[in-house]
């Protein structure tokens, strides 16, 4: 940091330079050694400034490190990081404290505290980035978001071992609304090892409570492994939500639309684990994802996508707290351009509940498999299908004859394990619906051009621009 001194009683023009000098010295990175030069630093923060904590463990105490009434801009944020990236370990109860603040951003930090890093109302526009959370079996929850426009980008959540969700977007206690525009990026979640039957999801886009509030948030390019705390990887519990270009890989927990409406899933892999995409609630479109390998922990079968039943037919504002926990039945879900390969099943529903899904689609999906049924669906007079086409030595199952074709998608596997058409395929130009107004890629991220492929690949011999994401792609050194 560059070092000035200054006259005192400087006046005029000689005191306007000074007070000029002084607050672009602010925005200069200052290295603190100390928790407590740390705290003087950030009680003195304003736009622009950098603040950054020589590398080392701290024990932070019972009060935290408290960053409030502290506010940059959206071009010139307050940012405070770690000297060199995972270079400092904040340990002891808590770690930052926010109110009031916006504009922050956190970066370099491995937190091993013991409470949860909360993102309260009233601080937004926060960002943690390049940080790890391990916080083991110490905290409940690792980190929850209630206030608006907060990013969360390049992150590694790491070995829980308990109860607690990694990630929760959520929103003011006793309300029913939920923080807004949440941007979740390129994180890896691994290792969640909760023997539970539910409680310890990588991430949770809401709660019951809140369901019917549009959260507008984006879950994009996020790696999930080994992540067997819930049957839920990615579940959804709020409305107006894009969960699009994930990859989750032999986890307990797949992409569930729990509660909802609203909610688009778009080009995401699920390779092998246990569960698929599920579906509860209204008006969503799943789209252009792949799904290879799925089955259930037990042995029994699991299905690449399942389109649920209900305990009621919608959920309504003022409704009961028991009746808001109830499953909402899928109406007017579309489900179009996936491929599904080798699963339990292709595409299942559920009889557990008795209301039924109404007014859904399923078009367009390439379904393959050597065992079991494609289709396993006990209620169909709310669902139609066109489309389809089926292929492999399991059996149709319950989809009508004219809901599909038989036909060979010469599916070849590529360097990165996805199969994808083959010179030849009879799912080329083969769709009966224009999805054109829906989406305009595929799964690779190639433009479509119709008529449509059936399935998430349309076929070309281009080098794919997404592909599934490994842990190089994502965490605190991705680019």
């Amino acid at each position: 940091m560059k070092r000035r001194t200054f006259l005192a009683g400087a006046v005029g023009a000689i005191g306007a330079t000074a007070v000029a000098v002084r607050a672009a010295d602010a925005r200069e990175s200052a290295l603190v050694t100390s928790l407590s030069a740390l705290q003087s630093a950030i009680n003195s923060a304003t736009a622009g400034t950098t603040i950054t904590l020589a590398n080392g463990s701290y024990a932070v105490g019972s009060g935290g490190i408290t960053i409030s009434g502290r506010n940059g801009t959206t071009s010139a944020p307050i940012t405070i990081q770690a000297e060199t990236r995972g270079g400092v370990t904040l340990t002891g109860p808590k770690s930052f404290v926010f109110s009031n603040s916006s504009n922050i951003t956190i970066s370099g930090f491995i937190f091993q505290q013991t409470a949860t890093l909360d993102l309260p109302v009233g601080s937004n526009r926060i960002r943690l980035t390049r940080n790890e959370f391990a916080l083991g079996s110490a905290a409940g929850h690792s980190v929850v978001v209630r206030g608006d426009d907060v990013k969360i980008d390049r992150n590694l959540f790491r070995d829980k071992t308990t109860v607690g969700v990694y990630l929760v977007i959520d929103g003011p206690s006793g309300d029913d609304v939920i923080a807004q525009r949440t941007y979740i990026l390129r994180n890896h979640f691994r290792d969640h090892s909760f023997s539970g039957e539910n409680g310890g999801e990588p991430i949770r886009l809401g709660v019951s409570s809140r369901a019917l509030a549009d959260a507008d948030a984006t879950v994009e390019y996020n790696l999930f492994e080994r992540v067997n705390g819930d049957p839920e990887a990615i579940s959804v519990k709020s409305s107006g939500n894009t969960i699009r270009y994930n990859t989750v890989r032999n986890s307990l927990g797949g992409i569930v639309l729990r509660h909802g409406n609203n909610n688009r899933v778009e080009s995401n892999y699920i390779l092998g684990g246990n569960n698929g995409i599920r579906i509860y609630g209204n008006d969503h479109l799943i789209v252009n994802n792949y799904v290879d390998g799925v089955h259930g922990a037990d042995g029994s079968d699991s299905a690449g996508i399942v389109l649920g039943s209900g305990s009621e037919r919608d959920h309504t504002p003022g409704e009961s707290d028991t009746a808001r926990k109830g499953n909402d039945a899928p109406d007017r879900v579309v489900i179009v351009l996936n491929t599904l390969r080798n699963n339990g099943s292709g595409i299942a529903g559920e009889s557990q509940r008795t209301v039924q899904p109404q007014t859904c689609q399923i078009r367009d999906n390439l379904l393959v498999g050597t065992s079991g049924n494609l289709t396993d669906l006990p209620y169909q007079s709310g669902v139609t299908f066109s489309g389809n086409i089926l292929w492999g030595s399991a059996s149709n199952g319950t989809i009508p004859s004219s809901g599909f074709t038989r036909a060979d998608p010469k599916l070849t596997a590529g360097s990165d394990g996805v199969y994808r058409l083959g010179s030849g395929s009879a799912a080329i130009n083969a769709t009966t619906t224009n999805h054109a107004t829906r989406v305009t890629d595929d799964l690779d991220g190639h433009a479509r051009s119709a008529p449509y492929d059936v399935g998430a690949d349309e076929y070309s011999t281009l080098t794919p621009v997404r592909r599934p994401l490994t842990a190089a792609d994502v965490g605190p050194n991705a680019a």
